[in-house]
């Protein structure tokens, strides 16, 4: 069954909504700096029944106002992903999205024209299968690139959420961010993850990660 994207807006990320079971590793760039660029490679674990079920990598601005992400939704008891801007300020349509098979590797890219406009290209590839969006977010600029883990009413019951080829591009000279491995939210996960290297080029650094797995509740 095709879903066409979530029935409702995820819930603001930075709320920490208490009936929201939370894993997730934040790379938060220094103040007055910002998130450029941020794709990678996520695997689809085993959905074991229809839930809330949402898996996904996202960033979120320097004022916590919301999240893009690409979001891997398990309601139906299939998973579907597409990109949205949760939740409101500005209220922004989801952009189209596909069903995933068990197993199967999801491509996502996010990338902003320019920090003063704001406005944020999405893609999304599996295969055959690819989706694409266009989001305007000119009074957000994101300093957070997170990969995350939000449950409701249901349990961690589908092993291994696998991340691959994580790049994250922010306009600053800085390499602590990325060399520091994140922040891992309450250290409630156990997450293995390749050695990230930052490389600086001009203004910018590009962190590169080869491999992120959250391995299972800590």
């Amino acid at each position: 069954m095709q879903l066409f994207g979530p029935i409702f807006a995820l819930t603001a990320f930075a709320t920490h909504a208490s009936a929201a079971t939370w894993y997730y590793l934040d790379f938060t760039t220094p103040s007055g700096s910002y998130v450029t660029e941020f794709s990678g490679t996520m695997v689809a674990p085993t959905l074991q029944q229809a839930g809330t079920y949402y898996l996904w990598p996202g960033l979120q601005p320097s004022d916590n106002a919301g999240v893009l992400q690409q979001v891997l939704d398990g309601r139906s008891g299939e998973w579907w992903i597409g990109s949205g801007w949760c939740c409101s300020d500005p209220d922004l349509a989801w952009g189209s999205g596909f069903n995933v098979a068990d197993g199967v590797s999801i491509d996502f890219s996010n990338t902003v024209d320019s920090i003063e406009d704001g406005t944020w290209s999405t893609s999304l590839s599996s295969g055959s299968d690819s989706a694409t969006g266009s989001f305007a977010l000119p009074t957000h600029p994101m300093d957070q690139a997170i990969m995350a883990i939000e449950l409701y009413g249901v349990t961690w019951d589908f092993g291994k959420l696998t991340f691959e080829n994580v790049v994250i591009v922010a306009n600053t000279t800085s390499t602590s961010w990325c060399t520091g491995g994140g922040t891992n939210y309450d250290n409630a996960a156990v997450i293995s993850m390749s050695t990230p290297t930052a490389t600086t080029s001009g203004s910018a650094t590009t962190c590169s990660i080869a491999s992120i797995v959250f391995e299972s509740p800590a």
